[in-house]
């Protein structure tokens, strides 16, 4: 009885929200079937002669009794018989029916679908608003955290923990809406969509997504909830770049962009080769060689990365240089992005280009050889 008593404590501050909770009390090795039968209908006459209040009991059980059908819909019980001695006393006991006493069976036979059948089996709400299983999750992590301690919870961390899971379980379900109706637009094998239509239905959803959390009924106020709608935009935004980049990548000029990029800078730098060798300014011509060279030796990489899947880093550094010459046109920016990649990944030259040994180095191993 320990819930219900918690829970008439904590219904002043519970009386805006709207349970709907049927509690059952199942007790097993009834033993006492002549005063009341096994099943549901001597259940229910044993649990009002339990619950019947009366002055000689202590104030907090009279409270008890007299609240707990306040904080349920709907209380009934079901007398359940000894499975019998086999079950009991046998350590080697399985689960085979033959050795369980035909009283208990009879009756789980009809405990079962009393519980179990569609007609008896009610979508569970809280605060008005009907549980989805991710929802259950997010109550059932709230529950768990506070029931970590030695100690059992205060009813107000109690509700401090439902109203938690309680815009938890609004934040999944519009983050769903929005990432499900998103897949319906630009995800799996739909066609390229223009960056601009994709941004402008983002913007539409994520809206819709805000309204739909907005619109649920949640506890805790306006105040408390107002985290969990700025921790719903900024997942929403998460799941925006990644639609981006999957969106991109079915773009067929975007994919060339890498190679048009590299063959750009191998045409220049041939053709400024060319003049500067032409009017006589070898140096600058010898480097524009240089550069192409490089550049060629860059683009057959990256072509080799794409085809085995190796070396994705590296792959990965070429792009972002190549998006920097063609995004920026700058070749102050993609010098730089060039030293910060190389900054980044010089494990990956050290791994391809290992440093020769020195001789004194040799002599040594050869000597402990």
């Amino acid at each position: 009885m320990t819930a219900p008593h918690q829970v008439m404590r904590a219904r002043d501050a519970l009386k805006l929200a709207e349970w709907h909770y049927s509690l059952i009390f199942l007790v097993r090795d009834w033993s006492f079937p002549y005063e009341f039968s096994y099943g549901a209908d001597g259940g229910s006459k044993f649990l009002e002669k339990r619950l019947k209040v009366s002055g000689n009991q202590h104030e907090e059980l009279q409270n008890v009794r007299k609240h707990i059908h306040s904080c349920f819909t709907k209380i009934s019980c079901f007398l359940l018989p000894h499975p019998g001695l086999k079950v009991a006393t046998n350590p080697n006991f399985d689960g085979k029916l033959k050795e369980i006493d035909d009283e208990f069976i009879k009756n789980l036979k009809i405990l079962i679908p009393w519980l179990l059948s569609p007609e008896n089996l009610d979508i569970k709400e809280i605060n008005g608003n009907k549980i989805t299983c991710r929802g259950l999750v997010e109550y059932f992590k709230a529950y768990i955290k506070i029931y970590q301690g030695e100690e059992l919870p205060h009813p107000k961390s109690m509700l401090q923990a439902t109203a938690e899971a309680n815009n938890l379980a609004a934040v999944a379900t519009a983050k769903d809406t929005y990432n499900r109706k998103m897949e319906e637009i630009c995800g799996g094998d739909k066609p390229f969509l223009a960056p601009n239509d994709l941004q402008s239905k983002h913007l539409e959803l994520k809206e819709e997504s805000v309204k739909l959390f907005r619109g649920v009924k949640k506890m805790g106020g306006e105040e408390f909830s107002r985290r969990y709608l700025q921790q719903l935009e900024s997942e929403i935004d998460e799941l925006y770049i990644q639609y981006i980049k999957h969106n991109d990548s079915k773009n067929i000029f975007h994919a060339a962009r890498t190679p048009a990029t590299l063959f750009v800078v191998i045409f220049i730098t041939y053709v400024l080769a060319g003049v500067t060798g032409f009017i006589g300014l070898d140096i600058i011509a010898s480097l524009c060689n240089m550069i192409m060279g490089l550049t060629l030796i860059t683009l057959c990489t990256w072509a080799y990365i794409r085809y085995s899947g190796e070396y994705r880093e590296l792959g990965a550094v070429i792009d972002q240089v190549a998006a920097a010459l063609w995004d920026q046109g700058s070749t102050n920016e993609a010098l730089y992005k060039l030293y910060s990649a190389a900054a980044t990944h010089r494990h990956l030259y050290h791994q391809a280009f290992p440093a020769p040994k020195s001789e004194s180095t040799e002599q040594s191993e050869k000597k402990k050889i």
